[in-house]
């Protein structure tokens, strides 16, 4: 079994960069409180220790080469003045343990200084008087206590050191945070503007940022423009060709209203039918949403409008709404509608009993289409979304069917609104379940 940290990094770009720009610093942090601020401090206390040592050594002396106590006393305190040293001789004291406060960072190394180079040393008293160092030393007339200011054998306020790194530390990594933030924004804008064109919806953007930010940003534009001159024209050529077939079909169509009924017109004008319902769902497929504008509108609107005009087809549709409440999404209503008549179209086509239901969630909206028809099977589901496919005689156009284009609409729509179509099979009924998901 491998392990991975992908799990355990940010997934979005400025959390990377973030970690990215945090990791450093600790990582140099460290290294500077560890290599150079411990040997710098440790250093600087072995030199002081070592002149303290020194002018112990003198004291030391002086009480050794003395006759009595009082004489000794006598001698040492001259010398104690001259160094900022307070003698008692002999001291009320005895060997015992060292004491040090825990939080004070050159205690341990004087000690371990001080015990080495005195070797008489009965205790070193670090932490009773702020500031104080108290030393018991065994000399030959008694135990002797030497008192000193704690700055002679060690540098004053080490951690301001360690707390100006830190704040600097601080300061540097919100300055990088605000200016890393800066950066990333028109990327995000830059994001957003893709995801809502890739949903139909061309929203104002304007390249800023880096340079490469700019160039991505400006070919984005460009391509968005050939793509909606590509639509336009596409929709514009369509429109053309919509109205030269429908002249010499509807000539066809009176032409044929001349003639006397028998099999043959009824033939021919059921074949203009046929051709006029091809046409139509032809420039349907073609034509998409191209021409509709996103707006914000309610999606159980579009399904109360839907189940309305099956009613009034006489078509029998179940319906039901499984939304907390209102929800206000932006989308194209009228190609919405089309894509979910489509299905609810197919269904009908295919099934007694259909059902439509409409949920929603943070991630977007689902119009799930159910029926109790033969269904499609799984081999088969992701041809039948492609353009102009028909699965098998009861999906003919001269048997009821339709032309092709009805599941290839709705995927399309679907996909215009950043979701997709997905076909399955209806648990409740046994039929087909077409879902379609449009993405907020």
């Amino acid at each position: 079994m491998r392990l991975s940290l992908k799990p355990f990094l940010p997934r979005s770009l400025f959390g990377r960069a973030a970690l990215i720009l945090v990791v450093p610093i600790i990582t140099v942090q460290l290294i500077v409180s560890v290599a150079f601020i411990q040997r710098h401090f440790e250093g600087v206390t072995r030199q002081l220790v070592h002149g303290v040592v020194v002018e112990l050594a003198l004291l030391r002396d002086a009480v050794e080469t003395a006759d009595s106590p009082e004489a000794a006393l006598a001698a040492v305190r001259p010398i104690a003045d001259t160094v900022e040293m307070t003698v008692d001789l002999p001291a009320a004291t005895r060997a015992g343990a060292d004491l040090r406060d825990w939080s004070d960072l050159t205690a341990r190394p004087v000690i371990a200084e001080l015990r080495s180079r005195l070797p008489n040393v009965l205790s070193i008293d670090l932490a009773s008087q702020k500031g104080i160092v108290l030393l018991a030393e065994q000399t030959r007339h008694g135990p002797m206590l030497v008192s000193l200011p704690r700055a002679r054998v060690s540098a004053s306020n080490p951690h301001q050191l360690l707390v100006i790194m830190m704040l600097a530390s601080v300061l540097m990594t919100l300055i990088a945070y605000l200016f890393l933030r800066n950066q990333l924004r028109p990327i995000k804008r830059l994001a957003e503007a893709a995801a809502a064109f890739g949903k139909g919806d061309a929203v104002p953007y304007r390249p800023r940022g880096a340079l490469e930010v700019r160039a991505a940003g400006a070919a984005f534009l460009d391509m968005r423009a050939r793509i909606e001159r590509a639509i336009e024209t596409r929709t514009l050529m369509l429109s053309g060709v919509s109205h030269d077939l429908r002249t010499p079909i509807t000539r066809l169509r009176l032409g044929l209203s001349m003639l006397p009924e028998d099999e043959d017109t009824l033939a021919l004008l059921s074949d203009v039918r046929e051709m006029e319902r091809l046409v139509d769902a032809f420039l349907a497929f073609a034509r998409g949403d191209a021409m509709e504008e996103p707006v914000d509108c309610d999606p159980a609107e579009i399904a109360g409008r839907i189940v309305e005009n099956a009613a009034r087809a006489g078509q029998s549709l179940e319906w039901e709404s499984r939304l907390d409440g209102p929800v206000q999404m932006r989308m194209r209503p009228q190609a919405v509608q089309r894509a979910v008549e489509n299905l609810t179209g197919n269904a009908l086509r295919h099934g007694d009993k259909v059902k439509l239901t409409l949920s929603a969630t943070d991630r977007g909206v689902r119009f799930v289409v159910e029926d109790n028809g033969p269904g499609i099977p799984e081999t088969q589901r992701e041809a039948a979304m492609a353009p102009f496919a028909r699965l098998g005689a009861a999906r003919d156009p001269n048997h009821g069917g339709g032309v092709g284009l009805g599941l290839s609409i709705a995927a399309d729509v679907a996909r215009s609104h950043g979701g997709r179509l997905m076909l399955g099979r209806s648990e409740s009924l046994g039929g087909l379940r077409a879902e379609l998901f449009l993405a907020r």
